[in-house]
């Protein structure tokens, strides 16, 4: 038993031994390994941002223009220009459109929005229609009756002054009774007639404004039913001119097809892209934006093309940052034109984007990682030589930093903080209150 107690120990002593040996091994190969030499050669600042292709140019595909004037049940509003109607501001939706990328002619079928907001209108204007040229026919007929027989009874009167005439004339050598009473009368009569004229005048000029106050009524009823009926016919979506289909996007990126509604104030579909130029647009955080300036250059790669390389020049910068879905910093949407497309580029491809900020032909520089700070913020690195080298730092990009002063080229330093720092030598103190002042 005592023996075994003995082998047991032993055994477990042994592999403590091992495991602190492999351990010093490992850190040791890993010492080895994290050491990186200060070089000197072509330096690159970018920034670089993933975005999407779009046409510098494109026509839009766009829905009928609604305006103000009549609600969705027909009821009129303001009138537009010359008396006519438009019609109530409302979403339309997209009931059927052609396929994304299809290659159309100028008139051809594009989409059909819903019509069933309007129809009923429709219906109800023409009924409105009928009945008011119904009207404008009978009152037409009736002042047509009635003014015949006015002017029959004008004719009829005209006989009876004469018939009094003749009969006052015929009574010169009767007593002057029988004179008078011909004299009273034929002006009777007389008067009469101009009673009747006068009738016939009043009846001719009040029958002309009525029957004119509802032709106007019937000419605004056309021009709404025509308005209508041409509005409606918009609902058909043709081609504006020959291309390829893109489908609109809204602000949350999100495609407009089938089920999607269009509103009165941005009423495009889709677009037709001219593919002769291209714009590769990204979106630029704003602690980066300052670094971008127009007519800077860009390294663009396609996702749909990864053998292929194209470069592009800065072409516009917003003025002003959205806050993009899933981003917590505004973003600034910046448009690089492509300097050498080809056919092969299709709108809503994802591009890669590298926008050279600044390019350095020789620069002293070190990765990143290689750099640490104290409580003050002086920046140093630890050397080989078992030195903690203050450094002056420079301009930075994705992996690397420029040494302004401090290092030169070939020394060898951590990649990372060894072991045992706190008893390196340091080096470059002098360095310290410039490095504070430049801050």
């Amino acid at each position: 038993m005592k023996i075994k107690r003995i082998l047991i120990t032993g055994s477990i002593l042994a592999a403590i031994i091992a495991l602190i040996v492999f351990n010093k091994m490992t850190t040791k190969r890993g010492n080895v390994n994290s050491y990186v030499e200060v070089k000197k050669g072509p330096f690159e600042i970018s920034v670089t941002n993933s975005g999407e292709l779009i046409a510098e140019k494109s026509i839009d595909i766009m829905g009928p223009e609604i305006g103000m004037g009549m609600d969705q049940g027909g009821n009129r509003g303001g009138g537009g220009p010359g008396g006519g109607h438009s019609m109530r501001a409302i979403d339309l939706k997209i009931q059927d459109i052609v396929p994304e990328g299809t290659v159309v002619k100028a008139g051809d079928y594009i989409a059909q929005l819903d019509r069933s907001s309007y129809t009923n209108t429709l219906k109800d204007e023409l009924e409105n229609l009928k009945t008011m040229q119904n009207n404008v026919d009978m009152k037409i007929l009736d002042t047509a009756v009635v003014l015949t027989n006015q002017r029959d009874d004008i004719k009829n009167q005209r006989y009876v002054v004469e018939e009094a005439e003749i009969t006052l004339q015929q009574s010169k050598y009767e007593p002057p009774a029988t004179i008078r009473q011909a004299e009273i009368a034929l002006d009777k009569a007389k008067r009469t007639l101009d009673q009747k004229i006068k009738s016939y005048s009043l009846y001719v000029a009040q029958s002309l404004a009525d029957l004119n106050h509802q032709k106007m009524h019937l000419s605004q009823e056309t021009r709404l039913v025509d308005d209508l009926q041409k509005f409606l016919a918009k609902f058909t979506i043709i081609a504006p001119a020959s291309g390829m289909i893109i489908y609109k996007k809204d602000r949350n990126g999100t495609k407009r097809k089938v089920g999607s509604t269009v509103n009165p104030f941005d009423r495009v579909i889709g677009t037709i892209p001219d593919l002769s130029t291209m714009i590769s647009k990204v979106y630029v955080n704003e602690i980066e934006i300052s670094k971008i300036k127009k007519g800077q250059k860009a390294n663009i790669k396609v996702d749909a093309f990864p053998d292929k390389a194209y470069t592009g020049t800065i072409y516009t910068i917003a003025n002003i940052g959205e806050q993009l879905p899933n981003s917590d910093s505004k973003m600034f949407e910046v448009q690089i034109r492509i300097d050498n497309p080809d056919q092969a580029l299709r709108p809503t491809m994802t591009t890669g984007n590298k926008i050279i900020i600044t390019t350095y032909n020789e620069a002293i520089y070190i990765p990143t990682e290689c750099v640490q700070t104290g409580s003050d913020s002086i920046p140093f690195v630890f050397g080989k030589n078992k030195t903690k080298e203050i450094v002056k730092l420079g301009e930075s990009n994705e992996k690397n930093i420029i040494i302004e002063k401090g290092l030169k080229v070939g020394d060898v330093i951590y990649l990372n903080a060894p072991l045992n720092s706190e008893n390196f030598r340091v080096v470059g103190a002098d360095l310290i209150p410039l490095i504070k002042t430049h801050k």
